[in-house]
């Protein structure tokens, strides 16, 4: 039975960090829709095919909605389809899931990576695909590598520079800053008495944890009055200071959040959603001897994080 109507040119992968090489997909897929008058589309499984076929965990760097959200204002692509990827779903042959796109998703047109394998034991491959469309009267676009400064760009290498602290060249890859959104929650308050009062953030489960440390970021607010902060097309916008990790000079802890002081900000957040963009590493994690070390020591990462602004994109 087809469970729709429509007609789409569906871009295939798991996109995890939405990075260059996902960004030359976007593009086709794009381009084609409205060559072809069809629905520019991306299909996502809603969890990484290793997690279930070999039992791997592995870290993600963006949640579904942040995937969402960037494929949305980066490429302008409203239709994301996730599909449910379980051990039924593993075990599809490749021919069959092509013909499933085909017929219950109204897939006309199919762009992948030239290193897309797909189906049964991963039995699929771009040959396989392009041969299938040719005769289903689908057309196929495979794409090949994208590099970055003589390195392949991957979601692979990207997780392990954001995991190194190395976020800089992790954003030149991606194409865009590291995000990480969620609501404002309740924490320690640690920061209110210090003078520097922070929003409280944490990684939701699977989620790829940068290195700990001190980033500068920017904070893009919604629903929020606030004088000093600039407004732009993403909303409203202010500088950051983010400490990822535990904690230490009052006592390590085993929960991981992200702490963001947000510059010449006044207000209660609690409840609004906040997306972090990770512009710059700007130290590690220390265990201070007093506060006043430790408050000294924020004030200079505002003034470094200052500093740095004129050159966030």
């Amino acid at each position: 039975m087809i469970i729709t109507q429509k007609k789409r040119a569906i871009a295939l992968g798991f996109f995890d960090g939405v990075h260059l090489g996902h960004a030359a997909l976007m593009k086709k897929v794009r381009d084609i829709g409205c060559d072809k008058k069809l629905i520019p589309s991306v299909m996502v499984f809603d969890a990484h095919p290793a997690k279930i076929a070999k039992g791997s965990s592995i870290p993600l760097i963006n949640s579904q909605e942040d995937k969402t959200w960037l494929i949305r204002r980066l490429f302008g692509i409203d239709d994301t389809v996730f599909l449910r990827f379980d051990k039924a779903t593993s075990r599809i042959a490749w021919d069959m899931f092509i013909e499933y796109l085909a017929d219950e998703l109204g897939a006309r047109h199919l762009v992948a990576g030239f290193n897309f394998c797909f189906g049964r034991d991963r039995e699929g491959n771009s040959e396989l695909l392009s041969r299938k469309c040719a005769q289903l009267g689908i057309g196929c676009d495979i794409i090949s590598a994208v590099n970055y400064d003589g390195v392949r760009v991957s979601s692979t290498t990207i997780r392990e520079l954001i995991a190194s602290g190395d976020i800089k060249s992790a954003n030149a890859m991606l194409g865009h800053p590291h995000i990480l959104s969620d609501m404002v929650r309740y924490g320690y308050r640690l920061g209110r008495k210090l003078g520097t009062p922070t929003i409280n953030m944490r990684f939701g489960e699977g989620a790829l944890v940068p290195k700990h440390g001190v980033y500068a970021t920017k904070v893009y607010l919604e629903d929020v009055d606030a004088d000093k902060i600039t407004t732009n097309e993403c909303g409203l916008s202010a500088l950051g200071v983010t400490n990822i990790g535990e904690r230490p000079t009052f006592g390590n802890s085993d929960e991981i959040t992200a702490e963001t002081h947000i510059l010449n900000f006044r207000g209660n957040l609690y409840g609004h959603r906040v997306r972090l963009e990770f512009h710059e590493y700007l130290r590690p994690e220390i265990k201070f001897g007093s506060v006043e070390e430790l408050k000294a020591q924020i004030q200079k990462d505002c003034e470094a994080a200052e500093q740095l602004s004129g050159c966030f994109c």
